[in-house]
């Protein structure tokens, strides 16, 4: 009869502990974001009406990032928690997040997702190892599909804030147009480019690359580690049926790296897929600096 009366107690003590409060000091209701480029689309958007927060450390990948029970509750008592979907965050598929405040921000081109077969497990960072199977979630790297994320972001916040519905349209419109530009900026890039191959450090780009007209294959290589001599040959073996040019890389490349790829005839080049906050900058600085990094670059 003893464990009823203890699990009893266990659950009372449970519902007794605090929960994080769903607004701040100042009645501002709280946004938390599973990303970086979520959270800018909400803080461009929102302004100064909401609270927004991105609790992920900056030296994880937040698809990967495993919340700790705290920022969890943080998460399960925001006004509004806004997810990549697109199977982005590994941690929501075992946490119990409220429907009525969750927005999955892909969902409006979900028929439009990328399912990838038999990706290698591979090793990175404190969240180890991991397989880029299943289906791509760096949606936003097709600026088209980042302004109808944008959009689920607006649309959430009017339903939160009503009174603020005007000021939220404004800043969303201002957002869209920005995207748009750059959006077309790439289009050039992709037509210019004329299906000529490229080469991408890691297997990210997949939106990218169907969007605007991108030739890619991807190795499994990170920009602070020198490819091995098992990496180089393979990297040849490819080369010799996908003769790129260039390998974009998600981060600035060691410089031993750089040397290496040069000997075979390969550039380097970044695009950021700014899923983490940036040492510099904001999500939209990043962005046009990768736009014009291609210009400048590639014919």
């Amino acid at each position: 009869m003893k464990a009823p009366h203890f699990l009893l107690l266990t659950l009372l003590i449970a519902a007794c502990k605090p929960a994080a409060p769903s607004a701040d000091s100042a009645g501002r209701p709280r946004v938390l974001s599973a990303n970086y480029p979520l959270h800018y689309f909400a803080t461009r958007i929102g302004g100064g009406s909401v609270e927004a927060a991105f609790p992920a450390p900056a030296d994880e990948d937040p698809a990967f990032w495993q919340p700790a029970d705290d920022e969890l509750a943080a998460f399960q008592n925001a006004a509004l928690i806004l997810m990549n979907g697109a199977t982005y965050s590994k941690w929501a598929e075992k946490a119990s997040l409220p429907a009525s405040k969750t927005v999955d921000t892909s969902a409006g081109f979900k028929d439009k997702l990328i399912e990838i077969k038999d990706a290698a497990t591979h090793s990175h960072g404190p969240a180890g190892e991991h397989s880029h199977s299943g289906t791509a979630f760096t949606t936003w790297l097709d600026f088209q599909q980042a302004i109808r994320q944008a959009d689920a972001v607006r649309a959430a916040l009017s339903r939160l804030l009503p009174d603020k519905t005007a000021d939220f349209d404004a800043a969303f419109h201002s957002l869209k147009a920005e995207l748009e530009s750059l959006d077309a900026r790439l289009m050039k890039i992709g037509a210019n480019l004329a299906k000529a191959p490229l080469l991408a450090s890691h297997p990210v780009y997949h939106y990218w690359a169907r969007r605007y007209g991108f030739n890619v294959e991807s190795v499994l290589w990170e920009p602070e580690t020198v490819p091995d001599e098992k990496a180089m040959e393979e990297l040849k073996a490819l080369l010799a049926r996908h003769p790129a040019k260039w390998m974009i890389w998600e981060g600035d490349p060691a410089t031993e790296s750089v040397a290496r790829l040069d000997e075979l005839g390969l550039k380097s080049l970044v695009f950021d897929p700014c899923g983490n906050t940036p040492d510099e900058g904001d999500f939209l600085s990043v962005m046009r600096a990768n736009v014009e990094a291609l210009e400048k670059a590639l014919p």
